[in-house]
């Protein structure tokens, strides 16, 4: 199965999540198949908090219409992108 979810990097008490497209078998910062975006959770400003190019939306679409299982952090933020 695969899953959209978060990868974590970034310093200790801050982190920077890229939203990455792997094998749910996979450990978290293990193996990706395809990097979607950056998520920045230590910026204030909602708008950039969510880094995620115009090619890579349509690769995201493609994924979620093949049957990928985003995570309940990662439909949050698809949320927001929406708002």
């Amino acid at each position: 199965m695969v899953k959209i979810r978060l990868q974590r990097h970034g310093k200790k008490h801050y982190p920077v999540y890229h939203i990455v497209v792997s094998n749910s078998k996979s450990p978290r910062n293990g193996k990706i198949i395809k990097k979607i975006g950056i998520y920045n959770p230590n910026i204030f400003d909602k708008t950039k908090q969510i880094i995620i190019k115009k090619d890579n939306v349509k690769e995201l679409k493609k994924w979620l219409k093949v049957g990928a299982q985003p995570t309940k952090t990662i439909k949050t933020i698809l949320k927001k992108l929406n708002n």
